[in-house]
């Protein structure tokens, strides 16, 4: 009677401990994501950095759409090619001009991206006034950087850091 009593209350306990850890996850996980700013639309933020015309944001939209026409399929077939070269790893025959081939394809995507996106950008800045366009240089900038910040090779820069500390 006496350990029916006790593993009665044990599981009570058990059951009460587990719906407070779910309301406490559930809770916490509400204020994250309230405490997250939202980013919003990008072109949004842009056209109201610059305080643009609606002549402006009409002229940016259009050159935009062009853009990403013409970037999709690159960005498509880059995304291919850098499969495709890192499927080789599993392959220990792949030879050494395999691998620069692969390599060179995607090189040369990516130099035809970044031929693209820098003719867009320089276009863009062409539709503002000398204000602005000092403005959208930064926001350029800042965009390049970030992007730079993304992708693989930052652990090296990492390392090096704390390394030199």
């Amino acid at each position: 009677m006496k350990s029916t009593k006790i593993l009665s209350v044990a599981v009570a306990l058990l059951l009460l401990i587990n719906i407070a850890l779910v309301i406490f996850i559930v809770k916490g996980k509400n204020q994250r994501d309230s405490r997250r700013p939202s980013k919003g639309d990008p072109f949004e933020m842009v056209a109201k950095e610059l305080n643009m015309t609606d002549a402006q944001r009409k002229q940016h939209l259009e050159f935009r759409d062009e853009y990403f026409k013409m970037i999709m399929p690159l960005n498509d077939s880059l995304r291919s090619a850098k499969s495709a070269y890192f499927s080789l790893v599993k392959d220990s025959t792949a030879s050494d001009s395999v691998l620069t081939a692969s390599n060179k394809r995607i090189a040369d995507f990516q130099s035809n991206i970044d031929k693209i996106t820098f003719e867009h950008f320089r276009r863009v800045r062409g539709i503002y006034n000398g204000e602005q366009q000092i403005k959208y240089d930064e926001l350029v900038q800042k965009m390049v950087q970030r992007q730079g910040n993304k992708g693989g090779g930052n652990w090296k820069k990492d390392s090096t850091a704390k390394a030199n500390k």
